[in-house]
């Protein structure tokens, strides 16, 4: 058995869980360099979750979050800007 490290802790939120009235149900952290790509090309993401989808909708303030994402991002160490 082999473990996946992440390349990148920057992440954002996504969605993929949808209702019956198109709302998303929950939002999923991604990987922010892969989000601009999904969108465009219709490319699929992982969350830190493991969920696989593409992106198709940006969160809002406020906004559900896959507790399962909230739980790993927040074990996450700090950093992943820019500057390192």
């Amino acid at each position: 058995m082999s473990t996946m490290t992440l390349p990148d802790t920057d992440t954002r939120t996504e969605t993929t869980d949808q209702t019956s009235d198109d709302r998303p149900e929950v939002f999923h952290y991604v990987q922010k360099d892969k989000i601009a790509e999904s969108a465009v090309m219709g490319t699929h993401v992982v969350a830190l979750c493991g969920e696989v989808f593409p992106v198709t909708k940006s969160p809002k303030p406020g906004s559900p979050v896959c507790p399962a994402c909230k739980e790993i991002f927040n074990g996450l160490p700090p950093g992943g800007g820019d500057d390192e």
